[in-house]
């Protein structure tokens, strides 16, 4: 087999996981159930954020919170400061990928 397979949780339920951590790239699953939010932190790497289900509320650097519905893909430079939650009913579910992978980063 050429290829490999990973696994990702279903849930609706307050989650993390990291599904890839490589070389190449960082790629985490997480889902957010309402007033869930991320601890603020700086992007460790380029971010794009995945907006697969419900409405993430980001706010970066000084700018006001911004929101993303489902479908939309987020891009997020390195070392920006984030703060990320969901204020709405519904979870949001989103991909985080990290590229390159932090790991170049670090040193």
């Amino acid at each position: 087999m050429i290829e490999r397979l990973y696994n990702f949780s279903l849930t609706d339920e307050k989650l993390i996981e990291r599904i890839i951590e490589d070389d190449n790239v960082g790629i985490n699953h997480m889902v957010l159930p309402k007033g869930a939010a991320l601890p603020e932190h700086y992007s460790n790497s380029h971010v794009y954020m995945v907006v697969i289900r419900g409405q993430v509320t980001l706010q970066l650097n000084d700018q006001e919170e911004h929101h993303y519905p489902s479908g939309s893909m987020i891009n997020i430079p390195y070392k920006t400061k984030m703060n990320v939650s969901n204020q709405d009913a519904e979870p949001v579910e989103l991909f985080v990928i990290k590229a390159p992978s932090p790991r170049h980063f670090r040193g």
